[in-house]
């Protein structure tokens, strides 16, 4: 496996690629985490003839943050990493903020997509109503909880201790100069996701105070090609808290094209 960083105009990514011939996957952190939060989902994917890539954004653990007064965006970043390693169309997997990064790629490039898996994501829609619908969800004071409370579910913070504790500790590397972010290319609303044709399969964890199993109904019911997939027992982190539910659903999406 090839462990790196990708040079792009104004400033170099931190990577990983497993190499070889196989179809992409490309594989997009959370706001707490970085490239190297997917030790779950390496096995399995390379295991399964994939070529498995995963990058840290701007800002997280191994990354230039750039220059502040020009922060690009995620996706364009992303089209930038793509480029550069010379990938074809790949399946794009985001969780939680990576999957905001990844519904903005796939509206501005669909074209560089076999398939989109957007994990336990409120995926950034404006409209009104969505975010009234958040307000409810989450009252003033919820992100100044503690992060893992706010990310892991209840039943892995009790019967886990030592998973929670790996989980924070790559939290805390993920951002050592603290949280970065960077504003979308498109205006993410209903209006624009209704066009968004690309293979979609969204993934939600039953206990997720961030993105519920009702957050799920909403995307399925606007976006044209999508299915959905809830996880028992998982908060906004199932790639990590129930990873063998979160791969096998992957993996039978991926299989399909």
């Amino acid at each position: 496996m090839i462990e790196g960083e990708v040079a792009l105009p104004d400033l170099r990514l931190a990577y990983w690629d497993t190499g070889g011939d196989g179809t992409p996957v490309v594989l997009l952190h959370a706001a707490s985490g970085s490239k190297d939060i997917w030790e779950h989902q390496l096995p399995a994917l390379r295991g399964a003839g994939y070529r498995v890539i995963a990058y840290s954004r701007r800002g997280h653990a191994g990354s230039e943050t750039g220059p502040k007064d020009a922060p690009g965006t995620g996706s364009g970043d992303l089209l930038g990493l793509l480029d550069r390693l010379g990938l074809g169309p790949c399946h794009l997997v985001g969780t939680a903020a990576g999957g905001l990064v990844a519904t903005d790629f796939a509206l501005t490039h669909p074209d560089r997509l076999r398939s989109l898996t957007l994990a336990c994501t409120i995926v950034g829609v404006v409209d009104e109503d969505y975010l009234a619908l958040g307000a409810r969800l989450r009252p003033p004071g919820f992100t100044e909880l503690p992060i893992d409370f706010q990310e892991l579910g209840p039943s892995y913070r009790a019967e886990n201790p030592e998973g929670v504790a790996r989980w924070l500790a790559l939290e805390r590397r993920a951002h050592p100069g603290g949280r970065f972010r960077q504003p979308a290319a498109n205006a993410l609303t209903w209006q624009a996701l209704r066009g968004l044709a690309v293979r979609t399969l969204l993934v939600n964890g039953d206990a997720d105070l961030w993105a519920p199993p009702a957050i799920q109904r909403l995307f399925l019911r606007r976006l044209p090609n999508a299915r959905g997939v809830v996880i028992a027992e998982s908060g906004h982190s199932a790639y990590w808290e129930q990873p063998e539910a979160f791969n096998a659903a992957l993996l039978d999406f991926l299989a399909e094209g």
